[in-house]
């Protein structure tokens, strides 16, 4: 199915956004000099009376006051009829009341001048209900009419381990506070963000700085969140778990200011499958968009995808001490050959290298193992004689870490000594490239230290093989990411030989589903090489016009109201002879008129044969978060039955838009297979730039693209488009 048949049965078109707002401070969201919480109550299971306590609890240091009209103290704590009666106004207000009476509580909040409210009471846009949804653009509007910052509603608020804040009504927080850390949690759901993410990362040793639960983000949205996350001096890491994102140009501001923090965004995105999109929609009423678009965005814009909870914080164990492999070239050793193995085959399924060692690494161990008679491989069994030498086995860490082919090291520790650990915990630290241990086993002669005690000393610790090769990879990757942002090799730059004017007037100047001949005149205004063709309005002229391209050539019917041309039986091929065109020019039109009695009928393309080769679709859809998105994949049943297609947002760059290639299944075609020489894929490149470029410039005009086939000719021979539909966004004005 190509990318204009899949726009045409599941048509999407983007709503009207609001222009963004400003960015402002969230500190005294996070960290307020008071604050109050109206719905407090002395009920232990109420939710108000479990976000009181759990406040308290935390040891909030600053004034906190309960509003309640019919309680007059709480907990020993004067409780006050309303926030008119406050001694002061509070920088964050906490609300907790039926649905009904929020927007009463909204009201006394802004003319107070309170800069923050957090809207816990549900009963909005993820009800699905007109209602609902009416009452969320309501909030929405109050927000931006008082210059108000609001929270939610249906969330469960903000955890600050720096400052001891919290207003949220979970468990996870129960008992001692626990230290802070240099990690950001930030979730749509309060119980997955709090519990399985948070609560699970510090039970594994991490240390959160602040976490929030935003849910419906009617005005703030996680954005917001880790924007004042990657601002803060405390937070090395922001962990994400989210249903989307409503803006995919403001979430590449926050991925580039991550990049210049050097702090990296680790996204598990909900929704992925058709049931999870359900389910996203049915808890906060976001909008999930095709999972494909969202990781292309991702790799992008420099973000590291997970896809489960555990992966979020495993990811930052190792993630959190900002150090970047070189390269994707990791080392390994372990005393048991069996976790070798295991090891070799989990970083080979994650993208790990594990290249030889330099002739000179391999002397120096074969010296430390005598009687090792064979090549010493990576990752390194060195078997049994490690345990009862563990000075040799530092040796062994120490010359292969120097080995200038090794990006990064994760030794195995199995059943060990505790001053092994401790040895192993001072290699990883003083390491000159990054370290991570993988101790498997536990220690033989004390109860000290555990894993947990290890990453809550800032040493990056897996209990296995296959999340720290996760971590690896991503370290990799991110570094790789930052090595080009601070380049600025990241950065779209146009290509030479394009004609924007021109082609936005052709655009407005045609209807809202362009001709393939239509289509054809506007790519070649950036630099698209299509096939000779002539608009033949009668069968002599496509006689004439035959002879003039000469050779056999192809007849198509010339339509604004036919976009699929074949089902309309309005494509004849590799007609031969003035006789054949003839008949040929009548067919067609004879079979459009059966298939589409009303449509406009401007006469039959003829057009030159496109010499064999390679058959690729280009595309282009609309996503209602990212806007234009370029589509690439291998034409035929590639893309009708196996969905081989990338993704990509516009516009990209020539690396990126070589990737998109690199990513395909049936890649090998390109390359040339069963004799067949390799086909011109910088061209394919080239072409995938120009597209994108052109969707960027034309966001506002194009609702569809989609160019099939593509023929790819051989190496150095470029390409030709032999067919191409471009539909306009209905609501466009020129």
């Amino acid at each position: 199915m190509s990318a204009g048949e899949e726009a045409a049965e599941a048509p999407v078109r983007v709503a009207a956004k609001a222009p963004p707002r400003p960015y402002t401070d969230l500190s005294r969201l996070f960290a307020p000099r008071s604050v109050a919480l109206v719905g407090a109550t002395d009920h232990p299971s109420n939710f108000g009376g479990r976000v009181f306590r759990a406040m308290l609890g935390f040891g909030y240091p600053g004034a906190v006051y309960p509003v309640n009209p019919r309680l007059k103290e709480i907990y020993g704590r004067t409780c006050y009829a309303s926030l008119a009666e406050l001694p002061e106004v509070p920088d964050h207000v906490g609300i907790i009341v039926s649905t009904a009476r929020v927007f009463d509580i909204l009201a006394d909040c802004a003319a107070l001048g309170v800069p923050f409210a957090t809207v816990y009471s549900a009963g909005f846009a993820e009800t699905g209900t007109p209602e609902g949804i009416e009452r969320q653009a309501r909030l929405i509007a109050f927000a931006r009419e008082s210059g108000m910052r609001i929270m939610g509603p249906n969330c469960n608020g903000v955890i600050n381990f720096v400052d001891a804040f919290a207003m949220t009504s979970t468990g996870a927080i129960r008992g001692p506070r626990r230290p802070a850390g240099n990690v950001g949690v930030i979730s749509h759901s309060g119980g997955l963000g709090q519990i399985t993410v948070m609560w699970r990362a510090q039970c594994a040793g991490l240390g959160i700085t602040y976490e929030a639960s935003c849910g419906n983000e009617a005005d703030l949205d996680t954005l917001d969140f880790a924007r004042f996350m990657l601002r803060s001096e405390s937070t090395d890491i922001v962990l994400m778990a989210v249903e989307g994102f409503k803006d995919g140009a403001k979430l590449q501001e926050v991925a580039r200011e991550a990049l210049e923090r050097e702090k990296p965004i680790v996204v598990l995105k909900l929704g992925r499958t058709e049931a999870g999109s359900r389910a996203a929609a049915s808890h906060t009423g976001a909008l999930a968009g095709l999972d494909d678009i969202y990781a292309a965005a991702f790799r992008q814009y420099g973000l590291i995808r997970v896809n489960t909870c555990n992966e979020l914080y495993e990811t930052a164990i190792l993630l959190r001490r900002r150090r970047w492999p070189s390269g994707r070239r990791v080392a390994s050793v372990a005393a048991t050959g069996g976790n070798i193995v295991h090891l070799a085959d989990m970083g080979s399924d994650q993208g790990i290298e594990w290249p030889e060692y330099t002739p000179h690494t391999q002397e120096v161990l074969r010296g430390l193992l005598p009687g090792y008679g064979s090549d010493i491989l990576n990752p390194s069994d060195l078997t049994s004689l490690a345990t009862g030498e563990p000075a040799m086995f530092s040796k062994a860490l120490d010359t292969i870490v120097a080995d200038p082919g090794i990006d990064a090291v994760a030794p195995i520790f199995a059943f060990v000594t505790r001053k092994q650990i401790e040895h192993g915990v001072q290699f990883v630290n003083a390491c000159p490239k990054p370290a991570a241990m993988i101790w498997i086993g536990g220690c033989t002669d004390s109860e000290e230290p555990k894993p947990e005690d290890l990453v809550a000393a800032g040493v990056p610790v897996y209990r296995d093989a296959l999340p720290c090769m996760r971590a690896l990879r991503a370290a990799a990757d991110f570094g790789a990411r930052l090595e080009a942002f601070r380049s600025g090799a990241d950065l779209p730059r146009r290509p030479e030989g394009i004609a924007p004017a021109s082609a936005r007037a052709k655009l407005l100047a045609a209807g809202t589903t362009l001709t393939e001949r239509e289509a054809k005149a506007v790519l070649v205004d950036y630099g698209f090489p299509a096939t000779r063709e002539f608009l033949a309005r009668d069968p002599a002229q496509a006689v004439a016009q035959a002879r003039a391209i000469g050779g056999p050539v192809a007849l198509k019917i010339d339509s604004p109201d036919i976009a699929h041309k074949t089902e309309a039986g309005g494509v004849r091929l590799g007609v031969r002879g003035d006789a054949a065109v003839d008949e040929a020019w009548q067919q067609i039109v004879e079979s459009a008129r059966r298939y589409a009695p009303d449509a406009r009928i401007n006469g039959v393309l003829v057009q030159e044969m496109a010499a064999s080769g390679v058959e690729m679709m280009l595309g282009v859809i609309r996503d209602p978060v990212f806007g234009p998105v370029v589509v690439a994949g291998l034409g035929g049943i590639h893309v009708e039955v196996l969905r081989d297609v990338a993704y990509r947002v516009a516009p990209v760059t020539p690396a990126e838009a070589r990737s998109m290639l690199d990513g395909l299944r049936g890649r090998r075609l390109l390359d040339g297979v069963r004799g067949m020489p390799p086909r011109d894929v910088d061209a394919v490149v080239d072409l995938v730039v120009r597209l994108s470029w052109f969707a960027h410039d034309c966001a506002d005009l194009i609702d569809e693209i989609d160019i099939n086939p593509v023929v790819v000719l051989e190496a150095g021979s470029g390409t030709r488009v032999v067919d191409a539909l471009i539909v306009r966004d209905p609501a466009a004005r020129a």
